[in-house]
Formats: structure tokens, C-alpha cells, sequence
């Protein structure tokens, strides 16, 4: 934990208590069994075929949150607390048009779309599924599209979504994504280099840009977008508490499922 947040924890009891309402599932989503069994190409894949979804619906709770706490229809007003609003806005600056790495930019997404590629993994499923929506599709009914278990989880984040219920949002989006995940790329960026050295540069490329931009500079503006969410509101910490473990109950199940797809550990 860098020394920012330390410093916003010491003042503010109520996020403590979140922060520590949701410290076990944090951490069992951190240091996940699954990240030690990535060991072949072939599990890469498989995990990455999953993953592409949860990438995909992080853009979802970051532009549902532009939408609730900046302003973003003509006529143009200020709106919203401004420090919000330079993280909403940075988040997803980054998460749409970020820098390729090769002079240009792109989506978050469309990037782990080209590391899937590079890895070798079938992008099918979750291109399927985004045309679907781009279509008119309900999310809910175009997640035919995706393999069960990536469906399940896209389905808790859209239970939120649809509550419309900036804290809740701003919680999972905090303590299920921005939180956990500098320490839990740290797993994976280590043994996709240990075991494929040099041969997966998109995924490498992504997973550093997400640990180095999450770690010192969106989880502390995160947490004060929280606080200023929830305020001194009892209620609202208690729902956001729910939602942010609703969310991580979510995370661990994705997880558990994608491990058990892969062989046994030697």
C-alpha cells in the first residue's frame, strides 16, 4: 500500500471500516491459486479468453461513472467535485485511447484483443459478444455469446449498473478492479515472463501499463472519490461495502472456474 493512501486512511474511519470489511476477498483475488497454475501456453489462453470480458466491462463502470459524476451532454456545466471528475476523466482517457507502445493509441481493450493474438488465444467469443451490443443488443441476453463463467461474472458487474447507484459503482470500481489489481498483474506479468521470455510483448505491455498507472495514481484518487461518494452516510458505506464484496465474491469465482479448466498442477 503506497504511503498516499496510507495518509487518506489515517483520516477517514469510515473507509478504514470498508477497507477492512473487504480485506479477505481482496486478498484471496490478489494471490489466487490460479496465477501459480498458468504454466503452457494453452492455459494462458484459456484464462485470457476469460479475462477479454472482464477487460471489456471494466470501460462499462468507468464510463457509468463519467456519466453519473461528470457532465456529459450539451449544454455544458460544470458538475460534479472536481477531483472526480479529473479521475473519471484520466481513467478513461487511459482506457480508450491510451498509447500503443508504437506511437499511436488505443482501447485497453483493443490492446489485450492483439496480445489474445499474439498468445494465440480465440478472440471469437468476446468479439461476438461486442458486436452484439454495438447491435442494440441487452447485455444480459448478447452474454450468450460469452463461456459461462466470464458470463457470470460481466453479470454481477451489470447488477450494479443497473442499480444506477453512484457509490456502489464507484466501490466495485475502486476495491474489485483498482485496488487488487497492481498486486494480482504482479503474479501474472512475473510468469508470463519467466516461462515465455520475449515472445508475449502485447500482454506484458498491458499488464505494466495497468500496474504502474493503477498502483501510484487511480487507486488514491479512487479512494477519494469514494469518500466523497459515501460522505459521512452510514447506509452508503454499508452498500458499498456490499456491492464491493458482491463484485470480489464475483472475481474469486471467475477464478476458480478458469483454474479448474486447466490441468492439475505437476
Amino acid at each position: 500500500m503506497n504511503t498516499e493512501i496510507i495518509e487518506i486512511l489515517k483520516g477517514d474511519p469510515l473507509l478504514q471500516g470498508l477497507m477492512d470489511a473487504t480485506h479477505p476477498l481482496r486478498e484471496e483475488a490478489r494471490n489466487h491459486r490460479l496465477f501459480g497454475r498458468i504454466a503452457t501456453l494453452e492455459d494462458l489462453q484459456a484464462f485470457m479468453e476469460h479475462h477479454a470480458f472482464a477487460v471489456w466491462d471494466f470501460m462499462s463502470l468507468a464510463k457509468a461513472l463519467q456519466d453519473a459524476l461528470t457532465c456529459v451532454t450539451v449544454p455544458w456545466v460544470p458538475r460534479g467535485d472536481r477531483l472526480v471528475r479529473r479521475l473519471i476523466n484520466e481513467v478513461v482517457l487511459d482506457e480508450e485511447s491510451d498509447e500503443d507502445g508504437a506511437g499511436g493509441y488505443l482501447s485497453h481493450f483493443e490492446l489485450y484483443l492483439e496480445a489474445m493474438r499474439q498468445c494465440g488465444a480465440r478472440t471469437s467469443a468476446v468479439e461476438a459478444f461486442v458486436a452484439r451490443v454495438a447491435a442494440g443488443e441487452a447485455v444480459p441476453a448478447a452474454l450468450a455469446a460469452a463461456p459461462a463463467p466470464a458470463g457470470r461474472f460481466v453479470s454481477a458487474t451489470w447488477e450494479v449498473l443497473a442499480a444506477r447507484e453512484p457509490h456502489r459503482t464507484a466501490a466495485v470500481f475502486t476495491l474489485a478492479r483498482e485496488e487488487i489489481i497492481p498486486e494480482m498483474f504482479y503474479a501474472l506479468v512475473w510468469n508470463v515472463q519467466e516461462r515465455f521470455p520475449g515472445r508475449l510483448t502485447r500482454l506484458v505491455y498491458y499488464l505494466e501499463r495497468h500496474i504502474n498507472v493503477d498502483k501510484d495514481k487511480h487507486s488514491p484518487m479512487a479512494l477519494r472519490m469514494l469518500q466523497e461518494l459515501c460522505g459521512r452516510d452510514p447506509r452508503r458505506w454499508d452498500e458499498a461495502a456490499e456491492s464491493a464484496r458482491a463484485c470480489l465474491r464475483a472475481r474469486l469465482r471467475l477464478w476458480d472456474d478458469v483454474a479448474a479448466l486447466l490441468p492439475a498442477a505437476p
